[in-house]
Formats: structure tokens, C-alpha cells, sequence
């Protein structure tokens, strides 16, 4: 016969069912309690131990806990480790499930206290500050494919922006990689789902609902004031709004309108350039060593994320462009400005995470008090700005977001004391003078405290007992407890004292007295509780009416926090703003790398500067030069230049002039990708692909050492036919870097090709590189003085050297590895020739009539087939 589970744990198993394959977490008392195989997982993650409870189908139940005082660290923890929780809270006291036992006729000793689930703690629902990074970006995406259109919907609910867009399957991965998600759900019948996706009922990303939610939780009758959705767009919303509905069981987090992104307004990257710039995170993970990491100069959280999603999405409008840089050169402009500014800004809390806090239910007064610090601090900067002359459009714009809020900020400032505590139910927080009657309650309260502190001195003088005292605890409450020795004292009839409780060396008595003020201390302090309740929930009531515009004026504290950051940053490493422009050229002047330079500088060494000039009749450098020659940082930095001007950032450079790109491609080294199978060379050529595929005239390419990890006639090959794609093709500015010398006969065919190399020069033997950029091809590699300075044994190299000569015979004799390359057709003639060949078989292919050849027409028919292709091919 089966065992039959304890009704906690026939509660539990409900509940588990409930949570899917989520962790459950178990409140019991004042422990969240995990059982069976959650328990194993969260003990593995947490490091924390695993014990035994009981017994379920004949065997122990493992158990591992944490206090929920704590929690929140946990919790921390189990999302990075990539779990799921689920909160199951009692929803009632012990008393209350004692009386519903009574009204059920259930055994009263036996009432099973209730609890439900009342939250999902997801990777892309998190709010609460502990479990949050502050300068990074929270964000939940959702996929909904309507026909050949996939719908996107990010929100970010730790401050309610919401975005939506559509895209096209092939643009999918470099959308996903821009945002950056932590949590992406889309339907469970979608064929293209990848791992660690969030599958949904379908039923959840229907566009007709989408469109219904967004009006209800916006209260409008039409959408039509937010913006221009499609149908993809209405359906991703709706699928993310049903997961934070699910997630939050049915209380929806803090949700701004919707902003619609147009699929050409930002400079476009796939994933692969995005981790080759090393834009939001170095390739070896991390912060440390990343564009961000080097630019971020951002005095607030809020202001390290704007500037984060700012280099993440750069701007393809030229207008839109030019309104950030001329707010950036405001501030460049005005030192003292700048440093007065940016001092506000370090004492400006984060508002937006605070009113994401409030809206969802789970503020704290803290979170009241920042969001008065914070418009408060704002209305300071509005008044600083307004003051000054010739402002910019942008930041004449952020003025009128930042004030507005004079009636809320004075409410606050008076309702609250001015450091509030982060939890609410031991109160404390409002401020006195606010609330007369609450003062009263306090003073009652505190005047008991003051009149037990009598008694005990009263009860000491009457029994002549000095080491007479009054305690508290949770159990008895108020009480007098004497030692042993006095005891019969008060336990004398007529003593006035009713015995308690008797210890090992103490017995704890109550009298009329003392109940009576204790009555009154707890009377007073429930209703001073009560009383503060009542006003956090009506301060939270009007900052949730307001929190459109306080979340308007976050959006512009970060704006310009990001504005004058970027100022510091240009002022601090003497950066240029560049010049826009709508024609396809690069002319930058004394260009540099940013994360290299600031690498170098540590150690007191100096960045050598390069120029760069791609314009309509030079827009194809093939650069050669040895490794380490810096060929492979002159090709990111350029990358990088051109990203931080369309971001709206002044540059690394001496000046820019930069032509508006739509896209940027970076194939600068590659790894292999064992979790797909795939080789080093492999990516390569994925990459390669899609860069002959997706990019335009107004793109901007760097390619390195494309055909590398294959043999050198296939790589060869494929780097000579990739050259000429390019040039004759996609007609797009690009820079190649390449080993292979024999490419430099392509300047003799391709018109807006040149050459260039990165100089080196041997001296007594060792190897000098320049890091210099010449005009030019490449003279040799130095592949051998590169293998030394590695520390590659003499002989091996003595050896190298040997087999070097003899290849170098080999090639004058036969004219090279190039030889013959010359008399080829240019890309485009023959692939030309190429599809006429294919043609004329097909023609004459196509104009058979199979069923009506006889055996031996057909015989003749392939032979003379046969015939014709030999002829083209001859």
C-alpha cells in the first residue's frame, strides 16, 4: 500500500504542479523551504546544505532552506544560475486557518496553514534592487512570427519602457544580439524556438489581444496617439504582456506606452560584429576591457544604461545624430557647467527603478523618499539649464521633462523623514509634525515605555528586591521577572503579582499594572502602524497617478547624464566631434583606439595614430604587414570610431568626417564553436556569407585575414573572390587585411582598390614593428622575426628558415602562387559567364519533350548534350 502524503506535503505537490519547472519555494515559518529534486538544484547552486525531511514513496525527501529575511540574495544567485522560482507565500495567519478549520468541522490542531504561488522570479522580471545591476539594462523579449514577419515586444519592467518592432527571419539574430535579453519567450509551436527559450501557449500572441491589453492598461479607446503597430508588433505585445501576467499572477508590472522602433532608424550589427568590437562586454566576458567599460563616464545607474542601449543601437538619421553631439559639445563647451551637473547627478537616486518598484506593488518607503530626492535634484538641474544661453534642441527638450513635479516633491518632503527605511511594516517613516494624530499615538506610546521604566522602580522599592526587572518577549509579552531566591515574595496571596512562569534560576511574574501599560504600548503601536500604512499607501497612490511624467523626467536626468558624460570622456582623452555626413566617405584624421590606448597608457606606453580616408574612388584598402603589426586594431578602431559618431559621441581622433552607414559588419578573428559544431573556419565563412549577403552601398566592412584556416590555395581563393565581391558587388567602404601578398594584383583590375601595409623593419637581426600605416603593398610577412619574438626555439626557426628558402625557389620557378591570376575575368564577368553556360544547358534542357523521345532519341539527345557541354566548357 502507497504511502499516503502528510497534508503539507499534499499541499506542497499542488503547488509544485503549479510552478512547472520552475524552483518552488516553500514558505514555513520564517524559512522558504525546498523539497525533493528543487532541493538538490538549489543546494548545488547555492553551495548551502542538503538534508532530509520525512519520507515519500519509502524514501527520505531531501530539503535545503533559506531565511527569508535573506532571500533576496538567493534568489540573486538561483537567476544567474539560470533558474526559475516560484514564491509560494501563507496567504493566512495560524489563527485564521484555526477558525476556518472550525467552520470546515476539521481537527483545529490539524489546520494546515493556506499558500499560493504570488510570483514567478524570472531573469526578465526582476525589480527588486538587490537582484538588479544598476548600470545594465533588465529586459524581457517576446517573438511572435505572423506570416513572413516576426513581431518584437522588449520592456524592461524594473522601469516600464516598452518597445516594439518587426522584423524579418535573417534580421532576427542581430535584433536579439542589440537587445541583449535576459529572458525571451515566443510561442511553443514555433519551428525556429532556440534553447533556452520561453515557450507559451499560442493562444498568448494573438494581435486583436495584444491591441486590447495595450489599450486598457494605457486607458485609451485607440492606439492611434501612441504610434504606428503592425500586426507582428500587436502580437509580440500581447505575448509579453500574458508572461508578466503570469509571472506576476495577475498583477501587471509598471508598463510605459509603447515606442514603435523603425527597422531602418539604427546602424545595424549582427552578433558576430557586436562581440569582434567588444561593444557591452569583452570576448572573455566580462565588463573589464569593453567599449562601454572605456567610455562609460555616467555619474548615475540610469545614465550607464541609457548610454549602454545608446552604443548597442547606434543612429542611422543624420538629424537625430547631430542633436546628441551638439548637447555632448555643450557640455564640452562649459567646464564649470559640467562639473556642477554632474556633482547633482551623483546625488540623484534612481528614480526610474524606484517608480518601477512602487507601480508593481513592492516599494519600500526608501523607493518614496528617492523618488523625492530624485525630482527634487531634477528640479535643481531644470533651473541650472534654464538659466543658461543657446541650449541645444535636445537639452531644451529635457527641460521640460524634468519639472512639473513642485506639489509631489513638497508633499514628500514633508510626509517623510529624510532617510526612510527600506522595509515599511516596523515603521517608523513619516515624518513627525505630518500626521498630529499619529504624533499623539507616539507619544502614548513612548510616555507607556517611560511609565513601565516607573513601575519596575516602584516594584522594586515594594518587595525590596534591587534586582527586580521588567522584560518583554514575543511569547509573554511584558513581564517581572525576579531570581529564584526572591521568588516567594511575590507569590504571597496578597502581593498583587500573578505567577508566570518559573526558570532554572529566575521566576517571571504579571500584575494589573503592568498589564495595563503594556495594553496600552501595544494599543498605541498597532495604531501608529496602521496609521503610517494608511500614508505610505496614499503617497504611493499619487506617485503611481504620476508616474508617466516621473518616468519622463528619469528618461531626462539619464539623457543628459549621458550628454555630459560623454563630454568628460571627450575633454579627458582630447576626442574630436566628428562630421556628418550624408555621402559614403571615412576621412579620419589621427584615429586611435579607444580600449587599446587606455590599455597602453597603464603602462605608460603610447598609441601610435593612423589615418584613414575611404571615399567613392578609394573605398577598398587591402592592407598586408606582419602579425602584430596592428592591422587587426586599425580595422576595429575605425569600426569603433564610426560607431560611437552614429551613437552620438564625439571620437578618438584628431577630426572625422563620417558618411551615414546603415550597416556595420566586423569579421576580426573567430573561434570555434563547439556548441554548434561549427570550425574556426566554419564561423568564418558564416560570417563572410552574410556580409556578401546583407550589406548594401552604404555599409561599412572590415574583413581579416578571410581564408586563413583552410589550405592555402582554397583560402587564397576565397579571399581573391571575397576582394572582388566586395569592389565590384556590394561597391560598399571596406578594409581588408590579408597575409596573402598575392592579392595585391587585384589594384591592377579593381579601380577604387589600394593598398597599404603596417610597417615593420629589422634591426640587427630582431624585428621592430611600427604599428605606422603606409601607402603600398606589403614587402613580406616577417612571419619568421613574428614566430621569434614569440619565443619559438632558434633551431625550429633555423629549420623554418630552410624550408622558407626552398619554397621561395620553388614559387620563382613556377611564377608564384599567383600565377596566371592576372588573365582572369573580374568578379562580376565570370560569374557572368558563368550563369550564360548554366543557361544555355537549361535552355536546351528545357526544351525536351521526354515523353515523346524514343529510347534511342534520347541516347542521341545526351550525347549531343554532352557534346554542347564540353564545348562551353572548352
Amino acid at each position: 500500500m502507497a504511502d499516503t502524503p502528510t497534508p503539507m506535503m499534499q499541499q506542497y505537490l499542488a503547488l509544485k504542479q503549479e510552478a512547472g519547472d520552475a524552483l518552488l519555494f516553500y514558505r514555513m515559518g520564517d524559512f522558504f523551504e525546498l523539497f525533493f529534486d528543487d532541493a538538490r538544484v538549489a543546494s548545488r547552486v547555492l553551495d548551502i546544505a542538503l538534508t532530509t525531511r520525512g519520507e515519500h514513496g519509502g524514501q527520505p525527501v531531501p530539503m535545503c532552506g533559506v531565511p527569508v529575511h535573506s532571500a533576496e540574495g538567493y534568489l540573486a544567485r538561483l537567476i544567474k544560475g539560470g533558474c526559475r522560482v516560484a514564491i509560494a507565500e501563507q496567504t493566512e495567519t495560524p489563527d485564521e486557518a484555526r477558525e476556518r478549520a472550525k467552520r470546515e468541522g476539521s481537527p483545529v490542531s490539524k489546520a494546515l496553514v493556506a499558500r499560493d504561488i504570488v510570483r514567478l522570479v524570472t531573469a526578465g522580471t526582476l525589480t527588486e534592487e538587490a537582484l538588479l545591476e544598476p548600470r545594465r539594462a533588465n529586459l524581457l523579449v517576446a517573438i511572435a512570427p505572423v506570416r513572413d514577419a516576426l513581431g518584437l515586444a522588449c520592456c524592461d519592467i524594473s522601469t516600464g519602457r516598452m518597445e516594439l518592432e518587426e522584423c524579418t527571419a535573417d534580421a532576427l539574430d542581430a535584433a536579439l544580439a542589440r537587445l541583449g535579453a535576459s529572458e525571451v519567450v515566443a510561442p511553443d509551436d514555433w519551428d525556429e524556438a532556440f534553447p533556452d527559450i520561453i515557450a507559451r501557449p499560442r493562444a498568448d500572441f494573438r494581435s486583436e489581444a495584444g491591441e486590447a491589453r495595450l489599450k486598457d492598461i494605457h486607458s485609451v479607446a485607440t492606439l492611434d496617439g501612441l504610434g504606428s503597430f503592425t500586426r507582428p508588433m500587436l502580437a509580440a505585445a500581447a505575448g509579453l504582456i500574458a508572461y508578466l501576467d503570469h509571472a506576476g499572477r495577475g498583477t501587471l508590472p509598471f508598463l510605459l506606452p509603447p515606442v514603435a522602433r523603425g527597422s531602418g532608424a539604427h546602424l545595424a550589427m549582427d552578433a558576430a560584429t557586436r562581440m569582434s568590437l567588444e561593444i557591452l562586454e569583452a570576448q572573455g566576458g566580462g565588463r573589464a576591457g569593453s567599449l562601454i567599460a572605456c567610455v562609460d563616464r555616467c555619474a548615475t545607474g540610469a545614465g550607464a544604461r541609457q548610454l549602454a542601449e545608446d552604443l548597442s543601437a547606434p543612429l542611422a538619421d543624420r538629424n537625430a545624430i547631430e542633436q546628441r553631439l551638439a548637447g555632448v559639445h555643450y557640455f564640452h563647451a562649459d567646464p564649470l557647467l559640467r562639473a556642477d551637473l554632474r556633482a547633482i547627478l551623483r546625488q540623484a537616486p534612481d528614480i526610474g527603478r524606484a517608480l518601477g518598484r512602487l507601480v508593481a506593488g513592492r516599494g519600500s518607503p526608501r523607493d518614496l523618499g528617492q523618488i523625492r530626492d530624485g525630482l527634487s535634484e531634477a528640479r535643481r538641474i531644470r533651473d541650472i539649464l534654464a538659466s543658461g544661453t543657446d541650449l541645444p534642441t535636445l537639452l531644451s527638450r529635457m527641460i521640460d521633462a524634468l519639472g512639473g513635479h513642485a506639489a509631489l516633491v513638497d508633499h514628500l518632503a514633508r510626509a517623510l523623514v529624510p532617510s526612510p527605511p527600506t522595509e515599511r511594516g516596523q515603521g517608523g517613516f513619516i515624518a513627525s509634525g505630518y500626521d498630529h494624530s499619529l504624533d499623539a499615538l507616539r507619544e502614548i506610546s513612548g510616555n507607556a515605555r517611560k511609565a513601565i521604566a516607573a513601575l519596575e522602580a516602584k516594584y522594586r522599592e515594594e518587595t525590596d528586591t534591587a534586582s527586580l526587572k521588567v522584560k518583554h518577549n514575543k511569547v509573554l509579552g511584558y513581564f517581572i521577572e525576579v531570581p529564584a531566591k526572591h521568588g516567594d515574595k511575590l507569590m504571597a496571596a496578597d502581593s498583587g503579582f500573578t505567577h508566570r512562569q518559573t526558570m532554572a534560576g529566575a521566576v517571571r511574574f504579571n500584575s494589573l499594572g503592568l498589564h495595563e501599560e503594556a495594553t496600552r504600548i501595544a494599543e498605541a503601536g498597532a495604531h501608529a502602524l496602521a496609521a503610517e500604512d494608511g500614508h505610505f499607501e496614499e503617497l504611493v497612490g499619487e506617485v503611481v497617478a504620476a508616474r508617466e511624467a516621473i518616468a519622463a523626467t528619469a528618461a531626462a536626468l539619464a539623457r543628459i547624464d549621458v550628454c555630459s558624460a560623454l563630454a568628460e570622456r571627450a575633454v579627458e582623452g582630447d576626442w574630436a566631434r566628428p562630421e556628418m555626413l550624408d555621402e559614403p566617405c571615412l576621412e579620419i584624421n589621427g584615429g586611435r583606439h579607444p580600449v587599446v590606448e587606455q590599455a597602453l597608457a597603464k603602462t605608460g606606453d603610447r598609441f601610435v595614430v593612423n589615418d584613414c580616408t575611404l571615399g567613392p574612388d578609394d573605398r577598398l584598402w587591402l592592407i598586408g604587414g606582419p602579425n602584430m603589426g596592428g592591422k587587426s586594431t586599425f580595422l576595429r578602431q575605425n569600426a569603433i570610431i564610426m560607431l560611437l559618431a552614429q551613437a552620438g559621441s564625439f571620437v578618438p581622433a584628431a577630426s572625422a568626417r563620417i558618411g551615414l552607414a546603415d550597416r556595420l559588419f566586423s569579421r576580426v578573428g573567430a573561434s570555434d564553436n563547439l556548441a554548434r559544431g561549427r570550425s574556426t573556419f566554419m564561423v568564418e565563412m558564416v560570417e563572410t556569407a552574410a556580409i556578401l549577403s546583407q550589406a548594401t552601398e552604404k555599409s561599412f566592412v572590415i574583413l581579416d585575414e578571410v581564408g586563413r584556416g583552410t589550405s592555402t590555395y582554397d583560402g587564397m581563393a576565397l579571399a581573391w573572390a571575397v576582394v572582388e565581391a566586395v569592389h565590384e558587388n556590394l561597391q560598399c567602404r571596406c578594409l581588408f587585411a590579408t597575409h596573402y601578398h598575392e592579392l595585391s594584383r587585384l589594384a591592377d583590375t579593381c579601380d577604387a582598390l589600394s593598398l597599404h601595409h603596417v610597417r615593420a623593419r629589422e634591426w640587427k637581426g630582431d624585428l621592430v614593428l611600427l604599428h605606422e600605416l603606409a601607402k603600398g603593398a606589403a614587402d613580406r610577412s616577417y612571419g619568421l622575426s613574428v614566430a621569434k619574438l614569440a619565443g619559438v626555439p632558434p633551431p625550429v626557426i633555423k629549420r623554418a628558415k630552410a624550408v622558407l628558402d626552398k619554397l621561395e625557389k620553388g614559387r620563382e620557378k613556377t611564377g608564384g602562387l599567383a600565377a596566371g591570376l592576372g588573365e582572369l575575368p573580374l568578379f562580376a564577368a565570370s560569374a557572368q559567364a558563368e550563369e550564360k553556360d548554366r543557361d544555355a544547358l537549361r535552355d536546351a534542357l528545357h526544351a525536351l519533350d521526354i515523353d515523346a523521345l524514343s529510347p534511342r532519341d534520347a541516347l542521341d539527345k545526351l550525347y549531343e548534350l554532352k557534346a554542347t557541354a564540353g564545348e562551353t566548357k572548352a
